[in-house]
């Protein structure tokens, strides 16, 4: 995903929570990675979702922080701080107890980006020790952000789109390279 990144001449950048920077750190564990991603904020704080990545107060006082308008404006606010094309954000509950009467395993992940003109948010409900619950949410970003890079290739080059199609394939337990 990095090098696809790079070779348009885009970059990434990603909002946090509760994956805690295990996000960028699988980005960045990829050689190359500088080539394309800009940087990561880690806004665990409800107050730091509003006061660095501008979450609405509003959207945070009526939703909460686990919700996907917050995982949206997350997206949104971490290209707008660090000029970044794409943005990826992760919110919501790993455990071990509910939080803001949201189960544990409610996680909403979404992509920002500037072909499609929007944010796309999945929620997700994930199964699992803390542990678990973190690591399948990076995978779920990642999975997002791959299924909307192919998106915007295809909106941009729709006779060649299936020509050039990703085949890559999610390992046993879900594991997608970026």
């Amino acid at each position: 995903m990095l090098g696809l990144l790079a070779g348009r001449g885009q970059t990434l950048a990603v909002a946090e929570s509760l994956t805690g920077g295990l996000l960028a750190a699988e980005l960045t564990g990829v050689p190359g990675a500088s080539r394309a991603f800009l940087g990561s904020v880690t806004a665990y704080a409800t107050e730091a979702k509003r006061d660095v990545l501008g979450v609405d107060a509003d959207v945070l006082a009526e939703r909460g922080p686990v919700d996907a308008e917050v995982a949206r404006q997350l997206a949104l606010g971490v290209c707008d701080l660090l000029k970044a094309d794409w943005g990826v954000a992760t919110t919501g509950v790993a455990g071990p107890e509910t939080q803001d009467g949201k189960p544990v395993g409610t996680v909403h992940v979404a992509v920002s980006g500037p072909v499609t003109g929007g944010v796309v948010a999945q929620r997700l409900n994930l199964r699992g020790d803390r542990a678990a619950i973190r690591a399948s949410s990076v995978r779920a970003a990642l999975t997002l952000l791959r299924n909307e890079l192919i998106l915007a290739r295809e909106e941009r080059d729709p006779q060649g789109a299936g020509a050039g199609q990703d085949t890559e394939q999610n390992g046993e337990d879900g594991c997608l390279q970026p």
